[in-house]
């Protein structure tokens, strides 16, 4: 198995089985794919029936072809990859991206190095560009930016709970199954 498959097994196994809980933004989901992203990829059955194989392949198409995290990761590393990929299942791909690219714009060096990324969620050739220069950083550059794309997963989840009580019932579990399990 690759990286990217260990990391789609560990976000079904952390997500669990069917969930409805009306706190829950989501909705109902299984193995982590809301009922919306299902039907979106063609699923027509009971949420209850979702299988691990189809959660898998929603997984790989969604978040990891489709913003373009496995692009990302060619240029990066798959460490990288993987982090975009699980911060892109709980936060979203857009917003995954957009912290890839407010850090590549933190750590351009006053744009000594690349310029400034508009911070759309849109991974295109001037954020693929933008990464593959990072690299050249220094050998610590996939550590330096790998930290910061945690914090910014963090603080993700920090405000979510701040702007609405109720979430924080969640954020226990965010950041030791999203963060800190990260760390490892």
């Amino acid at each position: 198995m690759s990286k990217i498959d260990d990391m789609i097994a560990e976000i079904i196994r952390v997500e669990g089985g069917y969930v409805d809980d009306p706190t829950d933004s989501g909705g109902k989901t299984k193995y982590g794919i809301t009922e919306k992203t299902a039907r979106a990829n063609g699923y027509k059955g009971d949420m209850r029936d979702l299988t691990v194989e189809f959660a898998t392949q929603v997984y790989f198409n969604e978040y990891v072809v489709a913003p373009k995290f496995d692009q990302v990761g060619k240029l990066t590393s798959e460490r990288i990859m993987c982090e975009l990929v699980d911060t892109g299942v709980n936060c979203g791909q857009p917003t995954a991206a957009k912290m890839l690219q407010r850090c590549l714009n933190a750590l351009n060096n006053c744009e000594k190095l690349w310029p400034n990324q508009p911070e759309d969620g849109g991974i295109g050739k001037k954020t693929l560009d933008a990464c593959a220069t990072y690299m050249n950083r220094g050998p610590d550059a996939e550590k330096v930016l790998f930290a910061a794309l945690n914090c910014l997963q963090g603080t993700y989840y920090m405000d979510i709970s701040a702007r609405n009580e109720t979430q924080e019932k969640f954020m226990y579990g965010w950041l030791l199954n999203r963060v800190a399990n990260q760390l490892k």
